[in-house]
């Protein structure tokens, strides 16, 4: 039966299928990506980003389509994570507009809406770039506007505007090069046909479940012991060595290793000729010690209760807490100063290092987990000050914290784009308070292009980028515009990169270790590089940043 209009019900179940969809394929979408790194990748932004107005959507009682409009829109701002999470979020703020007003949409409606969608997401980008999300999204808008004379059923409609998508996505490759030598479509793309189909199976009346927790950022607390229980499944700690005095060969240490598997993890046994060092995580060590005694004497003893310990971190972190916000509340109250900070930070070593020149407010986040336009917003309300510079240090951010910027009424926000930790640095370094904001605004912007970054971390899947051949556990050293280095140990590559990234220009070389590596390899590090380049003065700082066993820059 020809269907002429859908009405705003319709639409909602659609919204949600096409949420649900998008949902089931992150993962997949995740492995889209180019770059083979471990972080918060294309398919985990998008959702959150979606759910965020799914949730919103799902606990609408009254739904008409100027309410699901609002919905949609808002949630999906504020929860928009990364790039690609902002450009849906922009595309859906897009087509909300186009819907809003009316009681039910025919094709001419959707097509229109949709057109709305594209010329929304594509001005809220800075430099558009063709075979992404965006190129998709307008390969579909292009058609809808094309099918809106010649066709009347919705149904007909939509089933053509997402094969024209995803003939849109099949061309990625051609229009972005680093695609092509990776094999795959934009992950982005793919990210909006896999919402579109969704929405077509709720169109259909395919069978899908549209509920979404309403109550995601609300979750109830947990008692300490409870939480400390479900986190540690083997409680004590227990290590000591073997002194051999019978028999132990190969088949006695396999006996070994899985009669310790059997009563706990995290094992660790090390042998040679006369001693055995032991590691195992158990509920009972007694049954550890008692079958290592039929081996030879113990030593070095050590038994620790992990879940006390833990107990005693949870309440320690806290109190931290509470005095942080106990201090927040004292800084509400003081007068309004005239220019704040906020920074996106990873590892307690970086958060401190932009504590100490005087950032506000820090946004844990980064690479590993993009920071939401809903953070930035928070974090906002907390600075008491006129005029707020935040600082993204991460490319994927930028977008975020310009919606921010837009959602943000009562302060100016200045967004300093700042694509890595140490242009973040430099630009708080370079900050003068006698200066007017715009000032510093200008000087923060010109220093951070003085600024080259490297960053060491390991691959996560096989690919090929940038002509380099890489396998998942490969050692990788990433500049600013793409992979420097790929090798098999962190040192090697660490120096590999720095020899692409240092110049007869460059005079200081910072080192941020992260949480992986030792202070003692990183000065060594640090001692090797300073005599491979005479010229420069070389730092070294704890980082603690996961994933990342260096951030390096170079100025």
């Amino acid at each position: 039966m020809l269907m002429r209009t859908i009405d705003a019900q319709m639409i909602k179940k659609m919204f949600l299928g096409g949420a649900k969809n998008l949902e089931s394929k992150k993962e997949w979408i995740n492995e889209l990506n180019v770059f083979p790194v471990p972080d918060g990748d294309t398919g985990t932004n998008m959702t959150m980003t979606i759910t965020a107005a799914a949730s919103e959507v799902s606990a609408l009682a009254d739904v008409n389509m100027e309410t699901l409009a609002k919905c949609i829109s808002s949630g999906s701002l504020r929860g928009a994570r990364g790039n690609s999470g902002v450009i849906l979020s922009q595309l859906l703020r897009g087509f909300t507009k186009g819907i809003r007003d009316h009681e039910k949409l025919d094709v001419v409606d959707l097509a229109n809406a949709m057109d709305k969608a594209v010329k929304t997401a594509y001005k809220a980008v800075m430099k558009p770039k063709e075979g992404t999300i965006l190129t998709v999204a307008k390969g579909a808008a292009d058609k809808a506007a094309d099918l809106a004379s010649t066709v009347e059923d919705v149904e007909e409609f939509c089933r053509l505007v997402i094969e024209e998508a995803e003939e849109v996505l099949a061309q990625t490759p051609e229009m972005l090069p680093v695609l092509k030598e990776a094999g795959v479509v934009d992950s982005g793309g793919q990210g909006l046909v896999e919402v579109l189909k969704g929405a077509y199976d709720a169109l259909l009346g395919k069978e899908v479940d549209y509920s979404f927790d309403t109550n995601a950022k609300k979750a109830a607390p947990v008692k300490i012991s409870e939480q400390t229980q479900a986190e540690i499944k083997f409680g004590y700690c227990t290590e000591f060595i073997i002194m051999l005095d019978k028999p132990y060969d190969q088949q006695k240490e396999h006996e070994f290793k899985a009669f310790l598997e059997s009563i706990g993890d995290s094992i660790v046994v090390v042998s040679d000729d006369e001693v055995v060092k032991v590691h195992v995580h158990t509920n009972d060590p007694g049954l550890a010690i008692q079958r290592a005694l039929t081996y030879g004497a113990l030593s070095n003893m050590k038994i620790d209760n992990m879940r006390l310990e833990h107990e005693e971190k949870l309440i320690k972190d806290a109190s931290r807490i509470a005095a942080e916000e106990k201090a927040e509340e004292k800084k509400s109250e003081e007068p309004r100063k005239e220019m704040g900070f906020i920074s996106v930070s990873v590892g307690k070593g970086v958060g401190q290092i932009f504590k100490d020149l005087g950032v506000d407010y820090l946004i844990e986040g980064g690479q590993t987990m993009n920071p939401s336009t809903e953070d930035m917003l928070e974090a906002i309300d907390k600075v008491n000050a006129d005029n707020i510079f935040i600082l993204p240090n991460n490319k994927n951010i930028i977008l975020a914290a310009n919606q921010a910027s837009y959602l943000t009424e009562d302060k100016k926000i200045i967004v300093v784009p700042t694509k890595t930790v140490p242009q973040g640095i430099t630009a708080m370094i370079n900050y003068i308070p006698e200066e007017t904001p715009k000032e510093n605004e200008l000087r923060m912007a010109e220093e951070i292009k003085n600024v080259k970054t490297g960053q060491v971390t390991y691959a996560v899947r096989d690919t090929k980028i940038d002509d380099k051949e890489i396998h998942e556990g490969d050692i990788m050293g990433i500049g600013d515009a793409g992979i420097l280095a790929v090798g098999k140990d962190i040192a090697g590559t660490t120096k590999a990169m720095m020899a692409e990234l240092v110049d007869e220009d460059s005079e200081i070389i910072g080192i941020y270790y992260g949480e992986d590596i030792s202070e003692e390899d990183a000065q060594k590090l640090g001692d090797e590089l300073a005599a491979l380049y005479p010229n420069t003065e070389v730092e070294v700082h704890e980082g603690d940043q996961p994933i990342y066993y260096y951030v390096i820059s170079v100025e």
